[in-house]
């Protein structure tokens, strides 16, 4: 082990030995997981960044553990939030890519039957309900409430407009708009709220029905600060105006969310319920560049990844090296920070391990309980993989190889195959491919192996 590594892991085993508040009552506890959307690793206060204003995602952050290599599953949102539900590779659990979105409500995405996160804290005897956006599929049985949660408010696509809460898809024929907002099986209309704003009432008017008796397992998926980029002015009031005008309205949507969160963290505490309740955070994939979600028509800016390169689409780490971070009250150490790789399925059998101590493992799975490597034990994973496309990547240690980079605006990329070392070089900017050929042979072949494994056909 590196001196680096000892380093990280002597700075969290007294966490180990910390009382267990959770533990120390006979119930399970609560879990509450956030995911955002499109939220660059540049776009948290508690990264680095100080003109992000997100005061509630740093004192989560300050009280429990902040991972600085989490890693997303997906450099794109229905794979990335597939692996958060199924804790598999999203190839393996069948969602690839972005799931497309149609007024017809027929998408196939989960599996029936599918062995998910909500299904595995049901039988344990949770509530579990759904807010936000899903987009794992529409077709029945895809659905949130065929998929072990018990409430839904919510949508199937992929974004909506902020304010009438309709997806569209113009400028290519024949082009589509539809009204996409359920609350369970029933079509509702909020329109004109700000869906940020909606959604935090709706999660809090869920939580105000529990009780301490019963535990719950609430998930809530913002869809800010993906486009439509929309933002009210009493947020945009937080940053000057001089600010870059995409900048500005991007963090004015973080600032939202950041309320929202802040509003269900105060809500917690008021219901007495604070210490029992595990709360989960993450992006499901970094930052875009996608000219849609600009105001001039240009490769869009707002977000930020830095210190990482690439973006949203991609297998540089600004694709889905995302901001996460994990309260457990007396399971983890406040003001913990965990700077080697985890990654999103990792997520599934680590809250199952808290809600059912001394139960058995989840099997059958990809990810890996990080309980046991947060107090000193070893990883399971000794190679992370992804896919997009044709592009394939792979990470052993601290060595990364991607396979066809995709190409983004202002940064071409001319080697089909890249290898960094991502200590030395996080930001990915210089190729190793060259002065390491038994090492890129040698990942090349884990990536295809690994291709064989999940089912997928090797990229060319």
């Amino acid at each position: 082990m590196s001196t680096y590594r000892r380093r990280e892991f002597l700075k969290l085993i007294p966490a180990a030995a910390a009382p267990s508040v959770l533990g120390q009552t006979k119930r399970r506890p609560n879990i509450i997981v956030f995911v955002t959307d499109d939220h660059g690793i540049g776009d948290v206060g508690c990264y680095g960044h100080p003109e992000v204003k997100t005061p509630n995602l740093d004192r989560l952050a300050a009280s429990g553990v902040r991972f600085t290599q989490w890693y997303a599953n997906a450099p794109i949102c229905s794979a990335s939030r597939a692996a958060i539900m199924t804790g598999k590779y999203p190839d393996r659990a069948g969602v690839k890519g972005a799931l497309p979105s149609e007024p017809t409500w027929d998408v196939p995405g989960l599996r029936a039957g599918e062995a998910t996160l909500p299904h595995m804290l049901k039988d344990l005897g949770y509530k579990t309900a759904a807010f936000g956006k899903w987009h794992l599929g529409s077709a029945p049985p895809s659905r949130p409430m065929n998929q072990g949660f018990e409430d839904f408010f919510g949508w199937y696509s992929g974004w909506l407009d902020a304010y009438s809460h309709r997806y569209y898809q113009l400028g290519s024929a024949p082009g589509k708009i539809f009204h996409d907002l359920w609350r369970n099986e029933t079509e509702v209309f909020e329109e004109p709220g700000y869906m940020t704003e909606v959604l935090g009432r709706e999660a809090g008017a869920w939580l105000g029905k529990q009780t301490s008796g019963q535990p719950f397992f609430m998930y809530v998926a913002f869809g800010a600060p993906h486009y439509s980029m929309m933002a009210p002015k009493k947020y945009l009031d937080r940053f000057p105006v001089t600010m870059d005008r995409d900048r500005r309205t991007h963090l004015a949507m973080v600032a939202a969310v950041d309320d929202a969160i802040g509003g269900v963290l105060d809500q917690l505490k008021r219901q007495g319920l604070e210490d029992d309740t595990i709360v989960y955070f993450q992006a499901d994939n970094g930052a875009t560049r996608e000219v849609r979600a600009s105001s001039d028509g240009k490769p869009y800016h707002g977000g930020s990844n830095e210190p990482y390169r690439g973006y949203k689409q991609g297998l540089f780490d600004g694709g889905m090296h995302v901001p996460a971070m994990l309260r457990a009250p007396g399971v983890v150490k406040p003001g913990t920070v965990w700077n080697r790789p985890m990654i999103s399925m990792d997520l599934l059998p680590t809250l199952v391990a808290m809600a059912d101590p001394g139960g058995k493992p989840v099997t059958g799975i990809d990810g890996q309980n990080i309980l046991p490597v947060l107090n000193g034990g070893a990883p399971n994973h000794e190679f992370l993989f992804w896919s997009y496309n044709n592009s394939r990547s792979v990470r052993q240690g601290d060595w990364k190889l991607i396979l066809n980079p995709t190409q983004f605006p202002g940064d071409p990329v001319p080697d089909k195959v890249w290898l960094s070392n991502l200590e030395a070089d996080p930001g990915e900017k210089r190729n190793l491919a060259g002065e390491e050929p038994t090492r890129v042979k040698q990942l090349m072949d884990k990536l295809r192996a690994w291709e064989l494994d999940v089912k997928i056909p090797a990229a060319q």
